[in-house]
């Protein structure tokens, strides 16, 4: 594209924030710039954590933002959920440094959305391959390993895949609102045999005496986020040794994002025992984490699946999109959904590798996420209605 620049900045706050969101929209909490500002400026993402940002901008002659990509120099491969571990093992085995790589992604978020941003009726193959020429510049100029673009849109990846990039398929389990009137009205929905299972694991998540609150905008209180981060911290130190986010990045969240925020608490004997983190977009709520100070049966499934539910439902959500892994999520309503991630590997012999494994890993994921969809927990249409 004729008079566009492509250029970089090493942390988004050096970009005005409603120029990025115009690229960005409003649809997907994620991409916009307080989230993002909010991870760097608490100190999440940055060098010393193995996040370099260096996000890439495209403007034109007047100076005007038409696109960008959030982007970081990566020095491992955790808090992406698209795993490649065992890509850089054996790259180094064979005498490569994979580290450092490049990475477009929103830190800690296994979300799709679009990676690739654009302002509303501009050129967007142009602007995208624009774009990506500016972050190939990156890889070659860095001596990178490779580019990884994680969580792409169905637009993206066809995108991706004509531009030559390596195309892997994932799949994460997602929740969707079939016109649903209550959480009754779902239900009824579902073969009898799960219907009333989950109808017993909600009554016995509450036995104890537990009390379940959604909070939101401007019911949120530094309490409600003083509790949920002790859950947070507590899980996450058992989970995964460290927790990828501070109590700095969630104060910022407040105060910049708070309408975008769900937070669901357990409370017991007056007591804030669990609860779990919900992001809100334009027609999708979003599960983030979970984290419990005291251990119930099922309160998990309750606060993180069934409140969802509950939620979207009450507020004509479309979905909900509970995270990264999980098939114990398909018995509660949550079906299988592909997801993608685009790849630049320039050593041939790497790329040649990676792309084998690529073709059976696809093969492999479409054969299980339509297993998947034959065990759905719903009520087949022509059957028979069940009783209870």
């Amino acid at each position: 594209m004729s008079g566009l620049r492509i250029r970089a900045l090493a942390r988004i706050a050096d970009i005005s924030a409603t120029a990025w969101d115009a690229c960005a929209g409003s649809d997907n909490p994620f991409l916009r710039h307080a989230f993002l500002d909010a991870l760097e400026q608490s100190g999440c993402v940055a060098p010393r954590q193995g996040w370099q940002p260096t996000h890439l901008l495209a403007e034109n002659a007047a100076g005007d933002l038409l696109g960008a990509m959030p982007l970081y120099f990566k020095g491992h491969s955790q808090g992406e959920y698209i795993f490649d571990q065992g890509w850089a093992n054996a790259y180094e085995r064979a005498g490569g440094a994979y580290y450092p790589k490049l990475l477009c992604a929103v830190p800690f978020t296994p979300v799709t959305g679009p990676r690739l941003l654009l302002r509303p009726g501009e050129d967007a193959t142009g602007l995208r391959n624009a774009l990506l020429q500016g972050a190939l510049g990156l890889v070659q100029r860095h001596g990178l390993s490779s580019l990884h673009i994680n969580f792409v849109t169905e637009a993206e990846k066809q995108w991706g895949e004509a531009a030559g990039l390596l195309h892997r398929l994932g799949e994460q389990f997602h929740w969707r609102n079939e016109g649903y009137a209550d959480f009754d009205d779902f239900l009824a929905a579902l073969a009898s045999r799960k219907r009333k299972a989950i109808k017993r694991e909600r009554r016995e998540a509450v036995a104890a005496g537990i009390e379940i609150e959604c909070v939101s905008g401007t019911t949120l209180t530094a309490e409600h986020w003083d509790a949920f981060y002790e859950f947070y911290i507590d899980t996450g130190s058992r989970k995964w040794g460290q927790p990828y986010l501070n109590r700095d990045f969630f104060h910022r969240l407040h105060v910049t994002m708070s309408d975008h925020v769900v937070l669901v608490l357990a409370q017991r004997n007056g007591r804030w025992i669990a609860g779990a983190w919900n992001m809100l977009g334009g027609d999708t709520l979003y599960g983030r984490n979970w984290g419990c100070i005291e251990q119930h049966p099922f309160l998990h499934f309750e606060c993180c699946y069934y409140q969802a539910i509950d939620y979207a439902i009450r507020h004509g959500l479309k979905r909900v999109e509970a995270g990264a892994q999980g098939e114990h999520k398909l018995a509660r309503g949550y079906l299988p959904s592909p997801i993608h991630s685009l790849h630049h590997l320039p050593d041939p012999a790497f790329h040649r590798a990676v792309d084998a494994y690529l073709r059976e890993e696809r093969a492999h994921m479409q054969g299980l996420i339509a297993a998947l969809d034959e065990h759905s927990p719903f009520r087949q249409t022509d059957a028979i209605p069940e009783s209870e």
